[in-house]
């Protein structure tokens, strides 16, 4: 039997079970494990968007300073196995595989139920970790923070990027709801680092952190950008000037708005680099930043022979006017393939990227929950619009016809299935599981 074959029906298993916030599961799973995640040090890193980006750009600063790092991201882009990664290279498939039975044996024996899909791949992140004696592990949070699996860590440092409107249904419906559920991450007498801009937000994580007596910190209070220099898609480089000093930053990832990642990751390392990880200074920090990649996020792609592929997993308001913003500063036309899940915010989503787009290729994720092309089609002029529910030749007619590139967004489920695709056609872009951290 293939190891694929192996670990396909216990995640199947495990996914029937769908969501279910609260950590008793993942204190009684880790309990019955003997608490792996008491083995490393850990850092949590939730907010709305950019935690992925700042969960790999400090797990790339711990690996240039030496250190053995593990890295637990979510969701995944091509294949399970890219949220569990040790010094950058993703879990095998079948370490996994058994990972996942020891887990799934251990919580029928012991609690006598199974945990969820997210629940048990926390636990086993934690369980690869220990096993494998890892010094440091970063864990981005998935969904909230106070009720999320990988709070079952006690980190030593918590870090908060900013906060938009999502997951409304479980974090409630307004930015001091979301920002408190994210601080739920916030630990008494440990430091926290957080760069939230919108005052809501903002207010109701400090007034989360006095209750809790955490000693939270404001990035944007901390770090100053001079200098930045656009390099287009091969990325930027700027001077930071944070309390530790000056770095010379040169980061292949694209975007403004990955400078207040970026930042935020430096103040990180900063932070651990005074509670003992002393090998975390300026040359680790610079290596670090610039040999992090992210794939499906604002992605240039340039397959042979056709045009240009621009990947960004944009999946609700303020993804997209990141994208929007990056897109006014090209020159050129494009075509937009969109495809998107029916519990996001479309109406936040499209408009602004439509008006943009020389033709709109609507299809569909693939996923349960995906929402069906037609119901969008409202949004778009019929002048520019093309309905393609199949996304193997939704692609074929992104790349064909008007336009100088094409940009794919709307699902983290569509930019996964289009890599894979591409790679299959034109032998680009690199798995997912072997590009984040590139030299």
């Amino acid at each position: 039997m293939s190891t694929a074959a192996e670990l396909d029906p216990i995640l199947d298993r495990l996914e029937v079970f769908g969501v279910r916030l609260g950590l008793e599961t993942t204190h009684r799973l880790l309990g019955a494990l003997e608490d792996p995640q008491q083995e490393s040090t850990c850092v949590l890193v939730a907010g709305t968007n950019g935690k992925g980006s700042t969960a790999a750009l400090l797990a790339g600063m711990a690996i240039a300073a030496g250190y053995r790092t593990g890295l637990y991201t979510s969701p995944h882009l091509e294949s399970v196995e890219e949220r569990l990664r040790i010094d950058g290279r993703a879990i095998s498939t079948s370490r996994l595989a058994a990972t996942l039975t020891a887990i799934v044996e251990t919580a029928e024996t012991r609690l006598g139920y199974l945990p969820t899909y997210f629940e048990a791949l926390t636990a086993a992140a934690f369980k690869w970790f220990a096993e494998e004696s890892v010094d440091v592990a970063i864990l981005e949070v998935g969904l909230g923070g106070r009720l999320d699996a990988t709070n079952g860590a006690e980190p030593v440092l918590s870090l908060i990027t900013e906060i938009g409107l999502e997951h409304q249904r479980y974090l409630g419906g307004t930015l001091a709801s979301i920002g408190r559920e994210k601080a739920g991450i916030l630990r008494t007498g440990k430091p926290a680092i957080a760069w939230v801009e919108r005052p809501e937000a903002r207010q109701a994580i400090q007034e989360v952190a006095d209750e809790v007596g955490c000693r939270l910190t404001w990035g944007s209070d901390l770090a100053v950008i001079e200098g930045r220099q656009d390099l287009g898609w091969c990325g930027q480089r700027f001077d930071l000037h944070t309390p530790g000093g000056k770095n010379e930053i040169s980061l292949q990832l694209v975007g403004e708005h990955q400078i207040a990642n970026l930042a935020l990751a430096v103040l990180a390392a900063e932070s651990l680099a005074d509670a003992g990880l002393v090998r975390l200074d300026a040359t680790a920090i610079a290596k670090g930043a610039a040999s992090t990649r992210w794939p499906g996020r604002l992605e240039w792609v340039e397959p042979p022979g056709t045009r240009p592929v621009l990947l960004d997993v944009a999946h609700n308001p303020d993804g997209a006017q990141t994208l929007e913003r990056s897109l006014e500063r090209m020159s050129g036309t494009f075509v937009l393939l969109f495809g998107a899940l029916e519990d996001k915010q479309v109406e936040g989503l499209l408009p602004g990227l439509v008006q943009r787009a020389a033709r709109v290729i609507l299809t569909s994720p693939a996923s349960d929950r995906a929402l069906a092309p037609e119901s969008l089609a409202a949004m778009v002029p019929a002048e520019k619009l093309v309905v393609e529910p199949n996304r193997q030749a939704a692609l074929s007619r992104a790349l064909e016809g008007d336009g100088d590139f094409a940009v794919v967004c709307g699902s983290v489920y569509l930019v996964g299935d289009v890599r894979i695709d591409l790679r299959h056609r034109f032998g680009v872009p690199l798995p997912a599981t072997d590009c984040l951290f590139i030299g």
